[in-house]
């Protein structure tokens, strides 16, 4: 896994030994394609960040900030180490990213949230996704015009919800990514590739 562009562009990105799914390069190379400008001077959120690939990649790309919220220590410590690699700064937050959602909720504060939870694997178990797109407190650290991009297992299906509207809806394999914009705001969808 490396970094695919920009400053730190072809820095290959370190993954810590646990049960972490970090987004491949090809995803990633494509969200960030989709969004194309409107990385450049954005306020980066990286929820469940993993290796802190995607908020590294928009650092990279020319986000002026990032915030990468990780609950495990060890993905933390790596995340560490791979912006020590790309000499890249981010404040790095290890924390459960619901707890963190909810101190800061109403602080609209980020105008791209990126979020790559973890799948549901049994029938029952806790869906992330579906936690996350029904979250007041993730509505509102979005800026009213920032984008929120989703990663989800193949399949899941968005919930109708008053809080998001799809932009983009796009698979890659076994991979779905949706890019959300707050309801309240009106504008043309992203073009697909």
């Amino acid at each position: 896994m490396r970094v695919i562009a920009g400053t730190a562009g072809g820095i290959n990105l370190l993954t810590p030994k646990t049960d972490l799914r970090p987004t491949m390069d090809m995803v990633r190379g494509a969200i960030f394609s989709s969004l194309g400008d409107f990385v450049f001077g954005a306020r980066v959120l990286d929820l469940f960040a993993g290796t802190g690939s995607l908020g590294i990649e928009a650092l990279s790309r020319g986000a002026v900030s990032a915030t990468l919220v990780e609950s495990d220590r060890k993905a933390c410590a790596i995340i560490e180490q791979n912006l020590t690699r790309t000499k890249l700064r981010a404040r790095v937050i290890q924390l459960d990213v619901f707890q963190f959602l909810r101190s800061r909720a109403g602080q609209a504060e980020a105008d791209l949230i990126f979020a790559d939870p973890p799948y549901s694997k049994t029938p029952g178990s806790r869906n992330f996704a579906d936690d996350l797109v029904r979250s007041p407190e993730l509505h509102t650290t979005l800026m009213p015009e920032g984008l929120f991009v989703l990663e989800t297992a193949r399949g899941w299906k968005l919930a109708e919800t008053a809080l998001w509207r799809c932009l983009r809806q796009k698979q890659y394999g076994a991979t779905e990514i949706f890019v959300l914009q707050p309801a309240r705001l009106q504008v043309a969808p992203i073009a697909s590739n």
